[in-house]
């Protein structure tokens, strides 16, 4: 029993000691013991971002989206030494891996360039904040509501009801609508058309009437009934309505 014991524990102790690739550093063992701290380190880094976000980050005034930004900026730091302590405890030898990084990181930056970018992107929006959650927006023909904002992408909710991924690069190389930034009072304009010869004071009772009734619409500023043009075949009108509540996307 104690000689088939041994020898197992001689046969295990032999693979893992085994060699990879002949590196000398790298072995079975080593790799094993790689892949277990480094599911440590996530584990650690999303508990700890959690516990900051709800013991200190939730006590302050910032926004949520700019709690979240900052507590995963610190994630991707903790994990950044996690995984070099890992290294270490596993016995690589870090030098000669600097060596194989350094030649991978010349193609490997060419490929992760729009992800940098939309990480610098993501940075930048939540430290100036051009657009918070919440916000009605209209950027590269994506036109919505705002529910969440991360490190790489933004989430729109469009007037549909469907959800688009956005790359933060966007919102900043492109002209961003924010329809909710600083004010949220928007005009909403409805074109109207009638024919010649209709009663126009009552037109304008009727469409003043429907405005005032409505539910989101705004008593201060009043709406009002602009005359556009003289059409083809009808007078042109547009209702502008002022409202805090939008569902779509004003017309102009």
């Amino acid at each position: 029993m104690n000689e088939t014991f041994l020898s197992i524990w001689n046969f295990i102790t032999k693979v893992w000691a085994a060699e990879l690739f002949g590196a000398g550093t790298v072995t079975i063992g080593g790799v094993l013991m790689l892949i277990v701290l480094f599911a440590l380190v996530v584990m650690a880094e999303r508990l700890l971002q959690r516990l900051i976000i709800r013991r200190f980050l939730s006590k302050t005034r910032l926004q949520s989206s700019l709690q979240y930004g900052l507590s995963r900026i610190f994630g991707y730091l903790l994990m950044a030494i996690g995984f070099y302590i890992a290294f270490q405890i596993a016995g690589f030898d870090l030098s000669s891996l600097a060596i194989v990084a350094a030649s991978l990181g010349v193609g490997v930056g060419f490929g992760l360039q729009n992800i940098i970018n939309n990480f610098v992107s993501g940075i930048i929006i939540l430290a100036e904040r051009p657009i918070s959650i919440g916000d009605r927006i209209d950027v590269a023909g994506v036109a919505g509501r705002v529910t969440k904002i991360q490190l790489r992408s933004t989430t729109v909710v469009t007037n549909d009801n469907i959800t688009m991924i956005v790359p933060n690069a966007d919102f900043i190389s492109n002209t961003v609508t924010n329809w909710s930034h600083g004010d949220p009072k928007v005009r909403i304009r409805v074109p109207v058309g009638v024919a010649y010869g209709t009663n126009l004071k009552l037109l304008q009772d009727l469409l003043l009437e429907a405005a005032f009734e409505h539910p989101k619409a705004l008593s201060n500023p009043s709406p009002l009934v602009i005359f556009t043009e003289f059409g083809d075949n009808s007078l042109n009108f547009e209702l502008a309505v002022w409202t805090e509540e939008m569902t779509a996307t004003p017309i102009h």
